[in-house]
C-alpha cells in the first residue's frame, strides 16, 4: 500500500539553497552516498533496497560552509564535498531518524559531534522518509528493516574507498530519535515482534504506542490487506521476526524511543551495550512516565536525562518562518526553545560517547 502526501506538502519539502557563513572554528563537511542493499527489496519487490545516506565528519580548516535549508527546515550549516580535516581514523556515529523524517532531521546532532571529531553517518530510510514521494505502511511499522539499514550502512562504509579508510571500526555507536530511537536499541539486541504489537494493540488500541504518528497516512488496522497483497510487506514482516544486534555498535544513544512498551522484556534485558534515553515530559507520543518506567526496570545500567517542559518534535531541525505557520504541528515551540533543547541533548550526547568510545575495544 502507498499513499501520496498532498502536493502542498511536497512543495514545502523542496530543497532551497542558501549560502550563508557559518561561524566555526572546526569547520564540517558533508557528503551524500547512494548505496544500494543487494540482499532486500525495496518496497516495490524491485531488487536492491535505497540506503541514500548523509555523512558529517571534521572538514580541513577554511572550508566554506553554507547554510542547508530545505522545505520548512533548516539543517544548519556544512561544507559539501569539503577534504577532510587530516586522515586520523575517527569513531563513527550511525543516526536513524524518526517517522517520516531524514537523516538531515539530526544534522543539529551530527554537526555538534562532527565538530568534535566524530564521523556522523545518516541514512534515509525507505518508505518512511520525507525525501522519497510517498510513504509505506512497512517503513512505518517494521524497526527492524531499519535496524538492518544502520548494520548495512556500516558495511557500506567500512568499504568505502574515501570513508573506510578515516572510520576506527572499533569504535561505532549509534544514536537515533523516536522510531530511530527504538531502531538504535534494536542494534543493542532489543526486539518487538510485530506481531505482538498488533495483538497488544488490539486490547489498548488508543495508547500512543499503539497509535500511528500524525504522519503516517495509515492505520494499523491497514496491516491485515496489505499483507494479503504485498510479497515485499511479507518479506519484511518475516525478517521482523529475526533480532537484529550488530556486536560492532558498542554505544547507543537513544532521544524519545517510541515502542519501548510493547518490546519484548527479555530482549531489553539483554542489551550489554552502554545506553542513554532522553525523554521529555511534555511528549504525547512517547510518554516520558511509562517510558522511563521500562527503561529503569528493563535496561541494566541505562542513563536517563528527563527534559522538563519538552515535547516529541523538539527533536527535530529548527524550522523557518514557513514551517511556523504551515506545518504548526511539526514547528510548534515548548516552552523550551527548540535551539536550547537541541544544545542539552547534544551536549549529553557529546559527553556519552566520549565516554564510552574512548578507547579501542
Amino acid at each position: 500500500m502507498r499513499r501520496h502526501r498532498p502536493a502542498s506538502l511536497l512543495l514545502l519539502m523542496l530543497a532551497v539553497a542558501c549560502t550563508d557563513a557559518s561561524i566555526r572554528v572546526q569547520p564540517v563537511g558533508r557528503v551524500t552516498r547512494q548505496y544500494v542493499d543487494s540482499s532486500r527489496t525495496d518496497w516495490d519487490g524491485r531488487v536492491g533496497r535505497p540506503l541514500v545516506t548523509r555523512v558529517w565528519y571534521p572538514a580541513r580548516a577554511g572550508s566554506e560552509e553554507s547554510a542547508w535549508t530545505a522545505g520548512v527546515f533548516r539543517f544548519g550549516h556544512s561544507a559539501l564535498d569539503a577534504p577532510f580535516a587530516n586522515d586520523a581514523r575517527r569513531a563513527l556515529i550511525v543516526l536513524s531518524h524518526g517517522t517520516g523524517g531524514s537523516a538531515a532531521q539530526l544534522s543539529w546532532l551530527a554537526e555538534a559531534l562532527a565538530t568534535e571529531g566524530f564521523i556522523v553517518a545518516g541514512v534515509d530510510h525507505h518508505g518512511n522518509t520525507a525525501t522519497e514521494l510517498t510513504y509505506r505502511l512497512g517503513g512505518f511499522i517494521l524497526p527492524g528493516e531499519r535496524a538492518r539499514d544502520l548494520s548495512v550502512l556500516v558495511d557500506f562504509l567500512m568499504r568505502d574507498s574515501v570513508l573506510g579508510a578515516r572510520i576506527d571500526s572499533r569504535r561505532i555507536g549509534a544514536a537515533g530519535f523516536s522510531l530511530g530511537g527504538f531502531s538504535v536499541l534494536a542494534l543493542g539486541g532489543a526486539h518487538m515482534p510485530p506481531e505482538e504489537w498488533q495483538r497488544q494493540c488490539a486490547r489498548e488500541p488508543n495508547v500512543p504506542w499503539c497509535v500511528l504518528p500524525p504522519e503516517a497516512p495509515f492505520t494499523l488496522r491497514d496491516i491485515d490487506s496489505i499483507r494479503r497483497t504485498d510479497v515485499a510487506f511479507r518479506a519484511a514482516e518475516s525478517r521482523g521476526l529475526e533480532f537484529t544486534p550488530d556486536a560492532r555498535i558498542t554505544a547507543v544513544f537513544a532521544m524519545a524511543p517510541a515502542l519501548l512498551p510493547v518490546a519484548d522484556t527479555l530482549t531489553l534485558r539483554g542489551i550489554s551495550v552502554p545506553v542513554h534515553v532522553l525523554v521529555g515530559d511534555r511528549d504525547a507520543q512517547v510518554p516520558y512516565e511509562r517510558t522511563s518506567s521500562v527503561v529503569t526496570t528493563y535496561v541494566r545500567g541505562a542513563q536517563l536525562t528527563r527534559l522538563h517542559g519538552v515535547s516529541h518534535y523538539a527533536f527535530l531541525a529548527e524550522c523557518t518562518w514557513r514551517g511556523r505557520i504551515f506545518v504548526r504541528a511539526l514547528c510548534a515551540s515548548d516552552s523550551v526553545e527548540r535551539g536550547v533543547v537541541h544544545a542539552r541533548a547534544a551536549s549529553e550526547a557529546l559527553n556519552f560517547f566520549r565516554t564510552h568510545l574512548r578507547h579501542a575495544n
